[in-house]
């Protein structure tokens, strides 16, 4: 395949080297000299934010690449011409799922559930209230 696509590959020349890869390092100080959620928030926000575009356009060629030719169009899920296209789905998922734990972790710090109210001297505990002996019983069904 190499010697079938190295004239093409003269005409139109692409990149051999990979993408460069951002720098981390702001992010990984940021997040090590966090104290609460809020600030843990912010340095995910920022993170998503600058990942977003690199993450869609990888999604974008991968679309085209199971688009060209027609060839994903009548092709079973989970052949090879579908493969990209599930691929492109993909590539956003960690975007995803770390939006959704980034509203989850702070919303749990910032808005937790109210507390259950203390029982009062004298009353039942909230376990369920004893049947009076002239109570009828439960009905079982026939």
């Amino acid at each position: 395949m190499a010697r079938d696509a190295k004239s093409f590959l003269a005409d139109h020349p692409l990149p051999e080297q990979p993408l460069p890869a951002p720098d981390i390092a702001p992010y990984l100080d940021a997040l090590a000299a966090a104290k609460t959620p809020a600030e843990v928030s912010a340095v995910t926000h920022r993170l998503l934010d600058a990942a977003q575009p690199a993450l869609s356009a990888v999604s974008k060629v991968l679309v085209a690449i199971a688009r060209w030719g027609g060839r994903s169009r009548s092709a079973e899920p989970g052949s090879p011409p579908k493969m990209p296209m599930s691929a492109a789905s993909q590539v956003l998922v960690p975007l995803d799922l770390a939006d959704l734990a980034d509203l989850t972790v702070p919303r749990a710090a910032y808005d937790p559930a109210p507390p259950l109210p203390a029982p009062s001297r004298g009353c039942a505990t909230p376990s369920s209230p004893a049947a009076s002996p002239s109570a009828p019983g439960p009905k079982h069904a026939r």
